[in-house]
């Protein structure tokens, strides 16, 4: 028999005076709770209650005993307490995990929970590179490509793309391109973690599929370093549009080749369980959500 069962039903037996008045109390049969006292006797050795026709009383033994099931008792219904308060408010401390590229769209999102959720501790790391989100022990990875591991969940915050750009300089020096197929002849500063490699991908007006094999003399896992060097005239890069955004409206950099639009991506909110997440996990993603869709249009400027 399950030992807790057995306690609560002991408990209960020398609270209510009898083992009828503690089966009503647990819906259960008399000779259920008797049973399960027996279980418990048997399992010391030793008689916990004293019966009689008329009551029951504790043994020396069972005084002893009864006196650390109900602190067991009880402190197994703080420990239920506890947590589910934190399956219910955000509490503790959240791990997340992302690249430089997407502090700048993740930053108002940490802010908002941390200034509405006093009772959380954000613990945030930004890296290029792959993590192992249980080893490592995150609870969210915020990234832009789906994850490696399929073991892993994935919920989709928004389409993005890249944009196509250079500054006024390097056109002034190189002269703007306007075929696709020019690409591969001039300086293109890569990202390490463009999902294609040296290959760019786009699609034109009509939705076909077109790319081009780049070269060029910078590729880095920065993409602040990538966001400077286009901005100095270093080469033409593809870069996701969010970061870019300001440069652009700013006329600091310029779009190139608008007939041809950057493949589009998923962000991803990733994350370990689909079931009973805890409150905080469930809480900050319900967020990036919201977020997300109100960010679309800066996320995903062609969209």
């Amino acid at each position: 028999m399950d030992r807790l069962t057995s306690m609560s039903a002991f408990v209960r037996v020398v609270d209510a005076g009898g083992f009828s008045a503690a089966g009503r109390k647990l819906n259960m049969s008399t000779t259920m709770v008797s049973n399960h006292v027996q279980a418990l006797e048997d399992r010391l050795g030793a008689r916990l209650l004293q019966r009689t026709t008329r009551k029951v009383s504790l043994t020396e033994i069972g005084k002893t005993y009864y006196d650390r099931c109900i602190q067991i008792l009880a402190d197994i219904e703080q420990a239920d307490e506890v947590a589910g308060a934190q399956q219910s408010t955000p509490r503790g401390t959240l791990r997340i995990h992302t690249h430089s590229v997407m502090v700048q769209f993740l930053a108002p999102v940490v802010n908002s929970f941390l200034d509405s959720y006093p009772d959380v501790k954000v613990d945030l790391t930004i890296g290029e590179r792959d993590i192992d989100m249980i080893d490592e022990g995150y609870d969210i990875a915020v990234r832009m490509v789906p994850p490696p591991d399929s073991s892993l969940i994935a919920r989709s915050l928004a389409t993005w793309r890249h944009v196509l750009c250079c500054s006024h300089d390097y056109i002034a020096k190189h002269g703007r391109p306007e075929q696709l197929a020019e690409l591969a002849e001039r300086n293109c500063i890569r990202h390490v973690n463009y999902p294609y490699g040296d290959e760019w991908r786009f699609v034109d007006r009509k939705g076909t599929p077109a790319s081009v094999r780049v070269s060029g003399n910078l590729i880095t896992n920065s993409a602040e370093t990538l966001h400077r060097a286009a901005l100095q005239g270093v080469g033409v890069c593809v870069a996701p549009g969010f970061m870019m955004h300001d440069d652009l409206e700013a006329g600091r950099l310029v779009r190139l080749l608008p007939e041809y639009r950057p493949v589009e991506f998923a962000m991803n909110a990733i994350y370990l369980h689909r079931h009973h997440l805890s409150a905080k996990v469930r809480v900050f993603i319900d967020l990036l959500v919201r977020h997300s869709a109100e960010q679309q249009k800066l996320i995903n400027p062609y969209s």
